[in-house]
């Protein structure tokens, strides 16, 4: 019997049906990123907010004052007085009555000098100029409630970290397709629920449910993509990054053009509901179906796909076989039972944490300098796309592991000098930044294709959601990291940074290289992979030996 390679390899590795199903679900990436990035602009400060003195409502309506009149009566007098104060977290501690007189009310107070009235601590009665502007003006996320809005962002990635968990467990037990429109369905519908929420509450459960169905959505596309092409087809997994990066790029759009944060909620929701449609053109992996022991569903599909491209199976192509491991349902346990298994699964997991955690930590340090959002954002969104063009031209003629690496190294290198560049030649300590954002972009893009081909089909899926529910961690650590080491010293957090992708970019260079070599089937088919360590890093690995496993021409095997 053919194996599954051999039966996609003459039915067209990446053919006319393989570019369809990649364009469209290359689409996932755009609303994925949207999503993922959307706090930047549903939770914006607003421009103008502040605490509204208790009986200033009755007062303006009565004296048919505006917003900006009700302001400067009530409001500004306590600015000019104190300039620490502007009104929006604390007020004036008094009570008006219906005595005082529309064009000066504070003449009530007699010869008293603003400064001596009472103060108070706003808890509530916020008044904003754009009410519906933000997630912040509708809830009140202000001076001491200001660190919900960090929640809401925390809960955002603890969705993706238990979607990571569930939803790529059922992907693998269930089918890859199935789970990808389950997880458009209801990112669709808890986007809606968001944007409509009534309280912060309602508001937190849906933004959490989203964030588990966004990285189902996001993921399991990923894998499907990554199973139905050829070995040297590969790089789609880092192209399909392309549009993970065009979705950074359209956002700012998005909501220049949206007056209202509902509005962007809906914008980045509503589309998963067009990829339901998915279901009449995009079939179920046949890797999988293999797996689960469905050679006849696996065969139909290679003939469906032979007969898009353009070819045509052999007619003793009736059954495909893909191992003999029994089929069970995956397990961390499957992920570090043997020794490859388990040194790859263990690199993984910290290539994404620290992937996530400098890439996060450097975009928002750059946001502290202030500046047009919408153009800053655009521009902090293209200086990713060089970074896919450059691994494309280079990972399938050096491989995987060197760029892996290097781009971690020169990371950490870009960041160390950022830290103790002087702050009177900002252009150059820009650049350098620049720099490190790039690299960290390329090793953030090479982690996803490397994770998916170092797993067997049996568990790919699984592994590659539970080794990147660590890329969801370092998102919740990040803010904190970055703001209360900035606290100690502004560049505290870069010698950090500098450290974690210092050590990725050794730690990778002890995966084996899977350039060119067939996506393994099974655990054994990883154990074979080669495992060649460099010289200088044989310190660093107690397990494992160093030199090149080669595989032996006749027989197949490794020697």
């Amino acid at each position: 019997m053919p194996s599954f390679d051999e039966v996609l390899k003459e039915a067209g590795e990446f053919g006319r049906f393989q570019k369809r199903v990649f364009f469209l679900l290359s689409q996932t990436g755009i609303t994925f990123s949207s999503l993922f990035a959307s706090v930047v602009f549903l939770g914006r400060t607003p421009d103008n907010f502040w605490c509204r003195i208790p009986g200033a409502a009755e007062l303006s309506k009565r004296c048919g004052w505006t917003l900006e009149e009700e302001r400067n009566f009530t409001v500004l007098p306590l600015h000019l007085e104190n300039k620490s104060s502007n009104g929006e977290c604390e007020r004036l501690d008094v009570a008006w009555d219906t005595s005082i007189s529309c064009a000066s009310p504070l003449a009530h107070y007699g010869n008293r000098s603003i400064g001596n009235l009472p103060l108070a601590t706003c808890h509530d009665n916020w008044v904003y100029e754009q009410p519906h502007s933000s997630v912040i003006s509708e809830y009140d996320l202000v001076c001491g409630n200001a660190w919900m809005l960090d929640l809401s962002q925390a809960i955002l990635n603890l969705g993706f970290l238990t979607g990571a968990f569930v939803l790529g467990y059922a992907a693998d037990r269930y089918g890859r397709i199935l789970i990808y429109l389950l997880s458009c369905l209801g990112v669709g519908i808890c986007g809606i629920i968001a944007a409509f929420a009534p309280n912060f509450t309602v508001f937190l459960i849906f933004r959490f449910l989203q964030g588990v169905f966004g990285k189902g959505t996001w993921m399991t596309c990923y894998v499907i993509v990554t199973e139905i092409v050829g070995s040297d087809q590969r790089i789609v997994g880092i192209v399909i990054q392309i549009f993970f990066t065009l979705g950074i790029i359209i956002l700012p759009g998005i909501a220049y053009l949206s007056p209202t944060w509902q509005g962007i909620q809906l914008a980045i929701s509503l589309p998963n509901f067009l990829f339901l449609l998915y279901y009449w053109v995009v079939p179920e992996s046949p890797r999988w179906l293999l797996t689960r022991k469905k050679g006849k569903k696996a065969l139909k599909i290679m003939h469906n796909i032979a007969k898009h491209n353009g070819r045509f199976l052999s007619p003793h192509y009736s059954e495909i076989t893909i191992s003999n491991e029994e089929v069970s349902n995956p397990s961390f346990l499957d992920l570090v039972r043997t020794p490859q298994m388990r040194r790859c699964t263990l690199i993984l997991m910290y290539a994404w944490f620290a992937s996530a955690l400098i890439y996060q930590g450097l975009v928002m340090r750059l946001g502290i300098v202030g500046g047009n959002l919408y153009l800053d954002f655009f521009i902090s969104g293209a200086v990713e796309l060089p970074a896919a063009f450059l691994i494309i031209v280079t990972i399938d003629r050096v491989g995987r592991r060197l760029p892996f690496a290097i781009s971690n190294i020169v990371a950490g290198i870009a960041c160390l000098i950022t830290a103790f560049l002087p702050e009177d030649i900002p252009w150059l300590k820009t650049t350098v930044a620049t720099l490190g954002r790039l690299s960290i972009t390329i090793a953030f893009e090479v982690v996803y294709l490397v994770n998916s081909e170092l797993y067997p089909t049996t568990v790919r899926n699984f592994g590659v959601s539970l080794c990147s529910s660590l890329c969801d961690l370092g998102g919740i650590i990040a803010p904190f990291l970055l703001f209360r080491l900035a606290a100690i010293w502004l560049e505290l957090p870069l010698i950090i940074f500098s450290i974690l992708a210092v050590v990725c970019g050794v730690l990778v260079l002890l995966l084996p290289e899977t350039k060119g070599i067939s996506l393994p089937e099974t655990v054994e088919d990883v154990e074979q992979l080669s495992s060649y360590t460099p010289l200088p890093f044989c310190f660093f690995s107690h397990f494992g030996k160093c030199g090149k496993k080669r595989r032996h021409q006749d027989t197949n095997s490794y020697i």
